[in-house]
């Protein structure tokens, strides 16, 4: 058995060392197809995780704690869903070792005022120091991050800021409407301008100290805690561990995928995209590899006749035009990891410059991200378009009377 096996290798490489441009064309082909689905995909990957942290760390954190009703109502300044109890809640969720730390914010909107007009705008009222990893992905074009001793100190969009005229120093004048119908207004001096990975945020966004915010709205309650965790697989596993452990509290929690719409979006957008770049790639492939194939067993028949003249079975015949196969396919997905691999990590040394993505004012650096379960994946489509190809071929081969194969080229 181990020398049938033996033999029918070594008659495969054989063939197809005697093929050697025809070989190479067709690893060529199987290489490069796997080369691009590893490229490609590892270049979706890294949009998807660098989308994904700039949410989280400009926007949402890993995992928000509201009062029920809160992302239903859809209303930042609602005073009646507000938790009252949130230093108690943050203590719980600490003790968690996943969670890198945990803050409180306020929301709410109202009118800025530069003195000479106003800008409907809605803000956040934050920890500025337990803030300042959570926001790791805003970059400041003017000034500085909040510290907690600016008391008056306010930080605002781009957008804003260009609406308004404001720069660095200058007074503003805040104004919020109270559920009760009164008005209060506060005085900040700008500490910083700052560009996220949204222009629509940036656009109306401002950010006040939490007491500031929590003497405007006349309240010592919040909105929102915020949960930073040490890595971000762990965000749907932690945030169940915390529905269970909260379960009695009047509290929803959401993850950072739950709250980013845009995000699911995009990320259902690029899947499909590179689904269809898979089957592109699959059918070119598999085209390829059959035309070489094809023209292979077709300039072989006598060999094939001769074969079945001496008693060969049919089946044989078929086994080993499929070794054959098998060998250039498996040799072709090989060379496409590494070609694909080596140009990933070149690519990624190097880095790649990106625009703006939709909707956004920051350009970034672009990686290829590499992970063992899609190399695989696109090796293995490599490898089972190159036999595929080869079935029908076989099958003809195999199928051929002796007689019209020994005539075959005469």
């Amino acid at each position: 058995m181990k020398s049938a096996i033996f033999l029918r290798l070594s008659m495969a490489l054989r063939n197809l060392s005697r093929q050697r441009t025809r070989t190479a064309m067709s690893l060529a082909a199987v290489a490069i197809g796997v080369a691009c689905m590893i490229i490609v995909g590892g270049f979706v990957k890294d949009i998807f995780l660098q989308l994904g942290e700039a949410t989280i760390h400009s926007q949402t954190g890993h995992i928000q704690l509201a009062k029920r009703g809160f992302w239903t109502a859809r209303s930042r300044t609602s005073e009646s869903l507000m938790i009252t109890s949130s230093e108690k809640l943050k203590q719980k969720i600490v003790s968690l070792h996943e969670v890198d730390q945990v803050v409180s914010r306020v929301n709410f909107v109202g009118m800025l005022n530069n003195g000479k007009r106003d800008l409907g705008i809605f803000g956040d009222g934050i920890e500025p120091d337990g803030e300042a990893r959570i926001g790791s992905f805003i970059r400041y074009t003017q000034g500085r991050a909040l510290s907690d001793s600016d008391t008056d100190g306010i930080v605002l969009g781009h957008g804003v800021a260009q609406s308004l005229n404001l720069k660095v120093g200058d007074r503003v004048t805040l104004v919020i409407s109270l559920a009760q119908g009164a008005i209060n207004t506060l005085d900040f001096e700008v500490i910083g301008i700052f560009q996220s990975f949204s222009r629509e945020f940036d656009a109306r966004a401002i950010r006040i100290p939490l007491p500031a915010a929590q003497n405007l709205l006349d309240t010592s309650s919040v909105h929102l805690v915020i949960t930073t965790l040490k890595l971000t697989n762990d965000s749907e596993r932690i945030a169940n561990t915390l529905k269970k452990a909260l379960e009695d509290e009047d509290l929803e929690i959401m993850t950072w995928r739950e709250l980013s719409d845009f995000y699911e979006k995009t990320v259902k957008l690029y899947d499909a995209q590179f689904g269809v770049l898979r089957l592109i790639i699959f059918i070119m492939v598999l085209l390829s590899v059959a035309n070489s194939i094809n023209m292979s067993v077709f300039e072989r028949t006598r060999e094939f006749g001769t074969l079945l003249a001496l008693g060969e079975k049919p089946k044989e015949v078929f086994r080993l035009i499929l070794t054959e196969t098998f060998l250039l396919g498996a040799s072709g997905a090989f060379l496409g990891v590494l070609i694909g691999v080596l140009s990933a990590w070149v690519a990624s040394l190097v880095g790649i410059e990106m625009p703006p993505p939709p909707n956004s004012n920051l350009g970034y650096v672009a990686s290829i991200r590499l992970e063992p379960i899609p190399v695989l994946t696109s090796a293995t489509i490599g490898f089972c378009a190159t036999v595929f190809a080869a079935l029908y071929p076989a099958h003809r081969a195999t199928n051929v009377k002796i007689v019209d194969a020994l005539r075959h080229g005469i």
